[in-house]
């Protein structure tokens, strides 16, 4: 199944409290919960005034659904193509 990287602007969003972040993951978990098992919250970094999130889904439809059902931004949806780290780098060069 397909992973996405969600971009969404959200000014001031490295100064939510704990509370605010709480409030806005139940929001998701109860959307995701509607949508059914096929789409999935991986994880999510927030920085000054964006949060990128993780999600495995069927379509970018999916995806942009949930955050219509969430009142979420979603600004940029992009399927994630590969994966690499700094093991990549031990990998064999053919």
């Amino acid at each position: 199944m397909p992973k996405y990287v969600i971009e969404r602007e959200i000014p001031g969003a490295g100064k939510l409290t704990a509370d605010q972040l709480r409030s806005i993951s139940q929001t998701s978990c109860g959307v995701l919960q509607k949508l059914g098992p096929q789409i999935q919250w991986v994880q999510s970094y927030v920085t000054d005034d964006k949060v990128y999130c993780i999600y495995i889904a069927p379509s970018e439809e999916m995806v942009r659904e949930h955050a219509r059902q969430g009142g979420f931004p979603a600004n940029r949806v992009s399927v994630i193509r590969e994966v690499i780290d700094p093991t990549t780098a031990e990998g064999q060069v053919e």
